[in-house]
């Protein structure tokens, strides 16, 4: 018997929805099915693959209307943001426009005595675990450009957002994937790691966290598995002293804080050129004091729980531990703040990187915001953090935002936006926040496999 999984609604904590996982051998039998239609799909034509992900994805945005409260409800993201079709679309869209050009055949040279090239060959059977802060965004990343690439994909969506897998598999099937191509599972933390171990699948893609990550990375030891990783994050924003301060506040405020702060590449620090501090300080406060702190499913609520208690707990600690080592808390409790899921958002000044809201991932609508007197200090700040997923840089002066990027160890470097992801772009990260590349087509190299042929041509 396997165990039940049980996504608590942020809204009221009940029990919104809930699962059996699969034991090992129900597990097994169902990445063997998954495995034996591989062939079949990399078989079929480039564009009819293509197609028939695009199908998939265009039959989720027919459950829009569906999907929308059906997300409040599971993680707490207000309906009036209406969902995330459009990154989903954007994503999969671009993937499937640069296919062709990616997957090509890499020509080397061909004379009268040798013919020579690479192709780009699927793994075989691609294991997606997608996170809860944007389940359909980031399971898409991979599932959408795997497919296309001619692997099959086995899909385990985090507890928290435990009916998107079962949406997208269902959406993917009515469009004409077949069952087997691309399947949703429910799997505990051991059989995960059995499978992984046992070598069922030949790429692993894993966005969570650190700890999550690592347990990935241990029970793919010594399989030779592929695994790419999304994990932490404490991602900087910088203002100039040139920067438009309007524009910075509400692009950087707005990364802290929405989605309750629960972005992959959301804002958590902030470092400001002493000669703007005042004005940003002022203008951020404005920006969060008129949020509206509620429940999700009404359309005046702009900021919503956080996913679970545990969550807003961490928050909530790091806030408290800043203050009593000198920080000052800007907002004031909002009347919705349960001491629960739902939490005021936050703005810190007089922190420093001695304190935990300034190193470890908050994950959470709380952000520190420092004084700094030059690019070198500010720089030295953004670097002093084991993650490294993005960075972004507020000036007008295009070579010295290229100059300030050059130096920040980041896996994307910002200039004038933030919290966004451009899918012509290679959406990676160093340090703990892991290692691998989605997207661009960069993301399809690191879905598939060199092959070479060195063919000598028999001529007399």
């Amino acid at each position: 018997m396997g165990k039940t999984l049980n996504c608590i609604s942020p809204i009221d904590g009940s029990v919104y929805a809930s699962r059996e996982t699969l034991d090992l051998d129900a597990a097994r039998a169902e990445v063997a099915a998954v495995r034996t239609a591989q062939k079949a799909w990399a078989a079929r034509p480039l564009q009819e693959r293509i197609d028939l992900v695009m199908a998939g994805v265009a039959a989720i945005g027919e459950m829009n209307d569906d999907i929308v409260p059906e997300l409040a409800h599971m993680m707490g993201r207000p309906v009036r943001f209406g969902g995330e079709f459009g990154g989903f679309n954007e994503r999969a869209s671009h993937m499937a426009k640069i296919a062709a050009e990616s997957l090509a055949d890499i020509e080397v040279g061909e004379d009268a005595t040798f013919k020579r090239y690479i192709k780009r060959i699927p793994h075989g059977v691609v294991f997606v675990v997608a996170p809860w802060n944007y389940p359909y965004m980031t399971a898409i990343n991979t599932v959408a450009p795997a497919l296309i690439a001619g692997n099959t994909v086995v899909l385990k969506h985090a507890t928290q957002t435990l009916l998107v897998g079962e949406r997208m598999a269902q959406a993917f099937h009515a469009a004409g994937v077949p069952q087997d191509v691309f399947k949703n599972v429910f799997l505990d933390h051991d059989i995960t790691s059995a499978l992984i171990a046992e070598k069922a699948f030949d790429f692993v893609n894993f966005t969570g966290s650190v700890g999550g990550g690592q347990a990935m990375e241990r029970a793919a030891a010594g399989t030779f598995t592929g695994v790419g990783t999304e994990l932490g994050g404490k991602d900087p924003g910088y203002v100039m002293e040139d920067a438009d301060v309007d524009a910075a506040v509400d692009t950087l405020i707005d990364g802290a804080m929405f989605n309750s702060g629960q972005c992959c590449c959301g804002i958590e620090r902030i470092y400001v050129h002493e000669s703007l501090y005042d004005s940003f300080l002022e203008k951020a406060l404005a920006v969060v004091n008129g949020y509206k702190l509620g429940n999700p499913l009404e359309a005046e609520t702009t900021i919503g729980p956080m996913a679970n208690v545990r969550f807003a707990k961490e928050v909530r600690d790091q806030i408290s531990e800043a203050v009593e080592q000198g920080a000052v808390a800007h907002i004031a409790t909002m009347e919705a703040d349960d001491g629960g899921a739902y939490l005021t958002p936050q703005i810190l000044t007089n922190v420093t990187h001695e304190m935990r809201v300034m190193r470890d991932e908050s994950f959470g609508p709380v952000v520190g915001i420092m004084k700094v007197s030059s690019d070198q200090e500010a720089i030295k700040l953004m670097n002093d953090s084991e993650f490294g997923l993005t960075a972004s840089i507020w000036t007008k002066d295009l070579e010295r935002a290229q100059a300030v990027g050059d130096q920040i160890e980041t896996g994307t470097v910002f200039m004038n936006r933030a919290d966004y992801l451009d899918p012509a772009l290679c959406w990676t990260g160093c340090k703990n926040t892991g290692r691998g590349g989605g997207l661009s087509v960069i993301g399809y190299h690191n879905l598939t496999r060199p092959k070479s042929y060195h063919l000598k041509k028999v001529t007399g």
